[in-house]
């Protein structure tokens, strides 16, 4: 009972915190807002009911997550209610005090925002749902209490009744059927059907976007340059093993290059586009195997602060005064050339989709065929034990710059095609933030995994890009999310066979047949 109590005021303390953390930055009036819109109601700061509605979803949330437990413990009622309950109270205590703190402060005029931006005197207002203080207080504390302690005994009922458990199986078992099957078996093994696949998904790719305005469009370009650069990271990272936190100077390599041969000034060289392309893949992966020479001999963490210097010295060279006859320093390159296809200027946003779409496709298809080859399983092999690797006669270090080379010359591709796309370049656009992306698009999609990367960039750069109203939170969402996904899920979305089975549980079942065909492959 002892361990269920502290367990439960855990819990409580870490969703109060995040609720208080949501609070001061803003965010919770924003979703209030938001929640106000979906009801119907169009309001700047959103209205104490939708507050309330917010409030009792994350509640909701937090009761669950409090009756987690590994599946060899019991779970009594009297673990269930003592836990989803202090986890309330605890939330309830921290949330309603805060609440009770602010509405006094309105009440003796005290401009709050002179001290947290967030608190202005309408968001104040909505946060202590038009009451006073104390009656605000109380209220949010009752809330967040029973709302806790409902969810963590309904879910428990549903644990009971199994309904999880035969939802999961009757899924199972009507896939086991269906792919048991030998029709379905022969017809899934064959050619034409994946090739038949193949083709409806390209001419999904090239047919749909032109029932989408140009706002959609532009965002699943973004999306598509993401996924291409991911998957240049994914072959350093996700195969490779090596923590390049860099990358991004590749990037703007590859950006640079374009706009420096295609645009009027500063040299005025007015190369075209076609020719231009290959020499940015060309010098970005040279640049590439340039830095890994003398830094590959290191490993883990001394990598990814050497890789990180490299990232924020190319910057800042760009940027530098001293390198304005070559950059045109903090200023940037203008009038980046565009595209000219038999006399056909591209310069549409549908235009440029499609560019990036077959750019995405090459890239797919050449890291596919690495992965399967030779050179891709000493990558894995370098990855899961590079002293094993070499003792196997594995040339580690070759093997390592090739990597090195490859997914630089990848992100040289998507530089050049976002160069042309915005018709600028500057220095401001290739900071570490952008690796951090890219990083983190490939950890949650799924390391090592070609349709994870392509998942994760829809996840962290689709959907913030459809929720402007989202945007300022952005970073805070790739710590959430982060924390949540090594925490429930740490092998991805989606994740490679191999990252499958080694982050699976002692107690969930694994198919070993499927994971040995894959490794056939």
């Amino acid at each position: 009972m002892a361990e269920n109590i502290q367990k439960g005021i855990i819990s409580g303390l870490i969703v109060g915190v995040v609720m208080l953390l949501l609070a001061l930055v803003g965010f919770v009036n924003t979703s209030a807002q938001i929640i106000s819109g979906l009801m119907g109601k169009t309001v700047e700061n959103g209205t104490p009911a939708s507050l309330l509605v917010f409030l009792a979803i994350v509640s909701f949330f937090g009761g669950m997550f409090a009756i987690r437990a590994p599946h060899h413990i019991a779970k009594s009622w009297a673990f269930v209610v003592v836990r989803s309950a202090l986890s309330g109270l605890a939330s309830g205590l921290i949330v309603g005090v805060f609440t009770w703190i602010i509405g006094t402060e309105l009440a003796s005029k005290v401009e709050m925002r002179a001290y947290l931006n967030a608190l202005s005197p309408d968001n104040v207002r909505v946060m202590t749902v038009d009451q006073p203080a104390l009656l605000a207080g109380l209220t949010i504390f009752g809330l967040l209490t029973a709302v806790s302690l409902a969810s963590g005994v309904l879910w428990h009922l549903v644990t009971l009744a199994g309904i999880g458990r035969l939802i999961t199986g009757v899924w199972t078992d009507t896939v086991s059927e269906v792919t048991s099957n030998p029709g379905v078996q022969r017809v899934a093994s064959s050619k034409t059907t994946r090739y038949l696949v193949y083709a409806a998904l390209i001419l999904t790719l090239f047919v749909l976007p032109r029932t989408f305005n140009n706002f959609i469009i532009h965002t699943l370009g973004t999306v598509g340059i993401y996924v291409l650069i991911g998957l240049g990271l994914n072959i350093v990272v996700g195969l490779a093993g090596l923590l390049d936190l860099g990358y991004v100077a590749f990037f703007a390599v590859g950006s640079f290059v374009m706009a420096l041969l295609t645009a009027p000034f500063p040299h005025n060289l007015l190369w075209s586009f076609w020719p231009v392309v290959p020499i940015c893949i060309g010098v970005a992966g040279a640049i590439g195997v340039l830095l890994g020479v003398p830094v590959l001999r290191l490993r883990g963490d001394y990598l990814a602060i050497v890789t990180l210097g490299f990232g924020e010295i190319i910057r800042i060279l760009i940027k530098s005064d001293d390198m304005a006859w070559l950059t045109n320093g903090p200023k940037g390159v203008t009038n980046v050339g565009q595209p000219i296809l038999f006399g056909q200027k591209f310069n549409s946003e549908l235009d440029f989709f499609y560019m990036i779409v077959l750019g995405a496709m090459a890239v797919i298809f050449v890291t596919n065929r690495l992965e399967h080859s030779r050179v891709g399983r000493s990558w894995i092999a370098i990855r899961e034990d590079e002293t094993v690797a070499r003792a196997m006669g594995i040339n580690t270090w070759f093997y390592k710059l090739l990597a090195f080379g490859i997914g630089a010359a990848f992100a040289g591709l998507g530089g050049a095609l976002v160069a042309s796309r915005s018709l600028f370049v500057g220095p401001e656009d290739y900071t570490l933030l952008v690796s951090i992306n890219v990083l983190a698009l490939v950890i949650v999609g799924g390391m090592g995994s070609i349709p994870g990367v392509i998942l994760g960039a829809f996840v962290l750069k689709g959907i913030p890009e459809l929720l402007r109203d989202l945007d300022q939170y952005r970073v805070l969402f790739f710590g959430i999310l982060l924390v949540v996904m090594m925490i429930l899920r740490p092998q991805g979305i989606w994740p490679a066979q191999r990252r499958r089975l080694e982050m699976a549980r002692d107690d969930e079942p694994v198919d070993l047949t499927q994971s040995a065909e894959g490794a056939a492959k």
